[in-house]
């Protein structure tokens, strides 16, 4: 891969982390992390995760974070003008290219490219089409260590929020779930694996089922958070 400066889309969790490997492996120049966080909670969209533990995490990787709020409800209208806006940005400073950590939803991908092209910037996908069942073997033999923050229990269990991502777990899925969780499943935080200089220290929080998801808190254990 040509050393080109590029941003990184990041939901906090593990996919987002091995393509930040992958990138670094293959000598990519990542200038900086990219996300959306809910205004209102003041949490990471989707995986629920508190900003407070996102910007800790990216000063573990020691990556610069742009993090676009959203209002809550957002429509898709108010989505793409925030990201656009956020992608001019990063245009304006000299990026030309943002990899994302998508692995096999041909539609996601379509739509991610169609929303660069669009700001004149080029897609990444660094661990697309590897298989997830060797993927998820290899993350936490690689020293991932994430806890699964959301789950959509139309689809898994409702007892996997607040679960480490690890072996025992990956042996207890059933063959409906995908091991990385890739049709939403479930999403995760990352706290500690290849590129973080130390690992956080987090603790367990409530577990909530809100929007029709169930979501486990986490909570810093360097500090109070309210």
């Amino acid at each position: 891969m040509q050393s080109k400066p590029m941003l990184l889309s990041w939901s906090s969790g593990k996919d987002s982390l091995w393509a930040l490997h992958a990138l670094t492996r293959a000598g990519a120049d990542v200038r900086g992390l990219l996300t959306t966080c809910n205004r209102s909670t003041g949490r990471v969209s989707i995986h629920g995760v508190r900003r407070a533990l996102l910007e800790a995490q990216a000063a573990a990787l020691g990556l610069p974070l742009t993090c676009v709020e959203l209002p809550h409800p957002c429509s898709n209208v108010e989505y793409e003008a925030r990201m656009g806006a956020a992608l001019a940005e990063a245009r304006r400073a000299g990026i030309r290219d943002v990899a994302f950590g998508d692995l096999f939803l041909t539609e996601i991908r379509a739509y991610r490219e169609r929303q660069l092209n669009d700001a004149g910037l080029q897609a990444h996908f660094p661990i697309w089409g590897l298989n997830t069942r060797r993927l998820a073997r290899e993350m936490t033999e690689a020293g991932v260590r994430a806890v699964i923050t959301c789950v959509d229990p139309k689809q898994c269990a409702r007892t996997l929020a607040g679960r480490e991502f690890d072996t025992a777990l990956l042996q207890s899925l059933p063959e409906t779930v995908d091991p990385c969780g890739e049709n939403g499943e479930f999403h995760t935080f990352a706290y500690d694996g290849p590129g973080f200089a130390r690992p956080l220290a987090v603790q367990h929080g409530a577990v909530v089922e809100r929007d029709g998801f169930v979501f486990a808190d986490l909570l810093s254990r360097e500090g109070t958070e309210h």
